[in-house]
């Protein structure tokens, strides 16, 4: 019978690296972000709630809410998350000359 075969784990052992947890918090991110800024664009594109020219989301928000049209409250709570950042706050229509 001839020499045993041996494997190259035998000598060299396997060693299972921890994974970064940190890029599994970043990527969600990016999504979530896409998803909330793609309801704004469908309130955007809903003439339900008024034309959306010339004035900020939330001011489309409250305008059709102040005329009974019972716009979506998840638009104003993302709204109201969002702060300041225009990606947020302004129309789909604002970097078009209307």
């Amino acid at each position: 019978m001839g020499p045993k075969r041996r494997l190259i784990t035998d000598t060299f052992k396997v060693v299972k690296r921890a994974k970064k947890e940190e890029k599994q918090d970043k990527e969600p991110a990016a999504p979530e972000k896409e998803k909330d800024l793609l309801e704004l664009q469908q309130f955007d594109l809903d003439w339900r709630y008024g034309p959306c020219t010339g004035i900020s989301r939330l001011q489309r928000w409250e305008r059709a809410e102040l005329y009974g049209l019972k716009p979506p409250q998840t638009v104003r709570d993302l709204l109201r998350r969002s702060g300041e950042e225009t990606d947020y706050t302004h129309c789909l229509w604002h970097d078009y000359p209307l």
